[in-house]
């Protein structure tokens, strides 16, 4: 399953308002190998952030692009 499937489909099962955690996408396409998933997640977030299709967040606070530590999220209208 491509990164940007999953993370779509993780974000379609959260509650309106809950993030989900990048590394919980590779977990969900990498198995026990999921470490060497985080570039194409990561790939995938850059990808949909251009789209608009979801929001970044650290702590609570919204972040423009993939800096360090995030969250991500259905962006709130």
């Amino acid at each position: 399953m491509p990164a940007r499937t999953a993370l779509l489909g993780l974000l379609d099962r959260r509650k309106e308002g809950a993030s989900v955690c990048p590394s919980e996408v590779a977990r969900q396409i990498g198995g026990p190998e999921w470490r060497d998933r985080m570039p194409a997640v990561h790939a995938a977030v850059d990808e949909l952030v251009g789209e608009g299709r979801i929001a970044l967040s650290w702590k609570g606070k919204p972040m423009v692009r993939r800096s360090g530590p995030y969250r991500i999220s259905v962006p709130q209208e």
